[in-house]
């Protein structure tokens, strides 16, 4: 059984730790089950109860036999992350700051626009990478989530925004994190989301943000085929060393082959590829040329991210009408272009805002900390 005998203080077996079932995707729920001696369509039901109903109490799955009920209540339990704050933003943009075990906690945001509504989750504490314009990356790393904690900020939201008459029915891995870092439990929550006895979002509206993790994109290829995006920022390795330093390791050359692997032969898919405009950085014509020149042969959308400012960042946002001209070209160059409208940025819910509250295990922000006073100098 997954439960493990614990050992308290005065040295007696403590209660053995129950189970979260949101840790189980469909496979995993199916062999749980059988060590129960129970059928396979018992997950299903299970599954239905938690993630398509909101029920968590067992003694309410009233499918189920009484029996496996008491087993259920003895063994297992459906647990959340607990809410520290719930803020709303001027343009509907809402954002949790979400508790979790050791003390750490994680945000996720939801964006609503009049045919969608878009929920931004976290894969890891922190992140382990340290892209230079991005507040999360500032914050260090603690450890990556577990599925449990992947799945419950949609199960949450599911229910939260359902008191507002809102739906989730997009979800992009776009929050604290790199999501190919915590392969296995991004993998795994993904396929609850497209479940069809779970959320039943389309593939195509689960996205996987990645970037460029080049040997796990290869096994994503042949794990999932939820949709792609890819940080990139910089349209040569020179730059994009300075703004994605995970580029040092996998550099552009070899970014691009494991991206053309992930589509496959499927001419209905195509990479988003995000792109953050800093001022003077990365975003002049010439840029936007070697772009165009780089993506060339793949398809692709691009998406212009305006750079949004938090305390100590070197960076500027590019202005409107730079964003414009540098979309433009890439538009001429027969690219379908979207800049990404700014939303929640008045509660620090915008893209590469997010920092949550994380317990830095690689001191990284000691060390920011302690150059920021010699920088002053």
């Amino acid at each position: 059984m997954r439960s493990v005998p614990a050992t308290n203080q005065a040295g007696t077996p403590a209660a053995p730790a129950k189970l979260n079932l949101l840790d189980l995707d469909r496979k995993a729920m199916e062999g749980f089950f059988a060590e129960l001696g129970e059928k396979p369509f018992r997950a299903v039901q299970v599954i239905k109860w938690i993630h398509q109903r909101g029920v968590y109490d067992f003694d309410a799955m009233t499918d189920l036999s009484k029996a496996l009920r008491a087993k259920l209540s003895e063994l297992c339990e459906v647990r959340l992350p607990e809410v520290i704050f719930d803020q709303r933003s001027a343009d509907g943009t809402r954002k949790w700051l979400l508790r979790l075990d050791g003390g750490n906690a994680i945000e996720t945001v939801f964006i609503p626009e009049p045919n969608r509504g878009t929920l931004c989750v976290s894969s890891q504490v922190g992140c382990a990478l340290e892209c230079s314009f991005c507040s999360t990356a500032t914050q260090g790393f603690n450890r990556n989530l577990t599925i449990a904690e992947i799945i419950g900020q949609l199960r949450f939201a599911v229910s939260a925004l359902a008191e507002e008459g809102r739906k989730v029915t997009n979800v992009v891995f776009m929050g604290m994190g790199e999501p190919l870092l915590n392969f296995n439990n991004v993998v795994a929550a993904a396929s609850l989301m497209v479940d069809d006895h779970a959320y039943g979002l389309s593939k195509r509206r689960v996205t996987i943000s990645t970037s460029g993790v080049v040997p796990a994109l290869y096994r994503l290829a042949e794990a999932t085929d939820v949709s792609l995006a890819v940080s990139l920022h910089a349209p040569n390795d020179e730059q994009r060393d300075q703004l994605v330093p995970i580029n040092k390791k996998y550099p552009i050359a070899e970014l691009l082959p494991a991206c053309r692997n992930y589509l496959g032969n499927n001419p209905h898919r195509r990479i988003t590829w995000e792109y953050v405009m800093l001022d003077g950085v990365n975003d002049q014509d010439e840029h936007a040329r070697q772009l165009a020149r780089l993506l060339a042969g793949i398809p692709s959308k691009i998406n212009l991210i305006p750079f949004n400012p938090f305390p100590g960042s070197r960076y500027r946002r590019s202005s409107p009408e730079r964003i414009q001209r540098f979309a433009r070209i890439l538009q001429q160059a027969g690219y379908v272009t979207t800049t990404r409208r700014t939303r929640g940025d008045d509660i620090d819910g915008a893209c590469g805002q997010l920092v949550g509250k994380v317990h830095d295990r690689t001191r990284r922000r000691f060390r920011r900390e302690q150059q920021a006073p010699a920088a002053g100098v």
